[in-house]
């Protein structure tokens, strides 16, 4: 009997080292599930920030829309207007319709006329490569 006793505790003994070793294994385990709960809820954190504030930037983003729309709409009603003015004024006044339909002298169409631009830098040449408008005050070789 005391050889069955003493398989006993040898056999005893494993299981409480193979029990320790689990407890210890499911230990390291359990704290590194909770490192990655932590990193995983720092990220979340982050997230739920960067969410917000971008939330917050559409809000601002579709008030500006909407005051720009409406800064829109009220130039659309602005320039129908002042449209609807000038034709009335010129349906009105012979003297104003004629002078409207006259041809603009040269100097003042060639101000008008401007060639296809690519860039600032096509602007920019062509505004120093144009010719001046002459000044009415001074005879004309100054």
């Amino acid at each position: 009997m005391s050889r069955a006793i003493g398989w006993f505790l040898v056999l005893a003994l494993i299981v409480a080292g193979w029990m320790k070793w689990q407890v210890v294994t499911l230990g390291e385990r359990l704290e590194s599930a909770r490192q990655e709960n932590g990193r995983i809820a720092a990220a979340l954190t982050d997230t739920r920030a960067a969410i917000d504030t971008l939330q917050a930037a559409v809000g601002v983003l579709a008030q500006e829309e909407e005051k720009l729309r409406g800064d829109l709409n009220a130039a659309h009603r602005l320039a129908l207007t002042r449209e609807q003015k000038i034709q009335r004024l010129l349906n009105e006044n012979q003297q104003l319709r004629d002078w409207f339909n006259t041809a603009l002298p040269a100097d003042v169409a060639r101000l008008h006329q401007r060639p296809g631009f690519t860039g600032a830098a096509d602007y920019l040449r062509w505004l120093s490569e144009s010719e001046s408008v002459p000044n009415p005050g001074q005879p004309p070789g100054d």
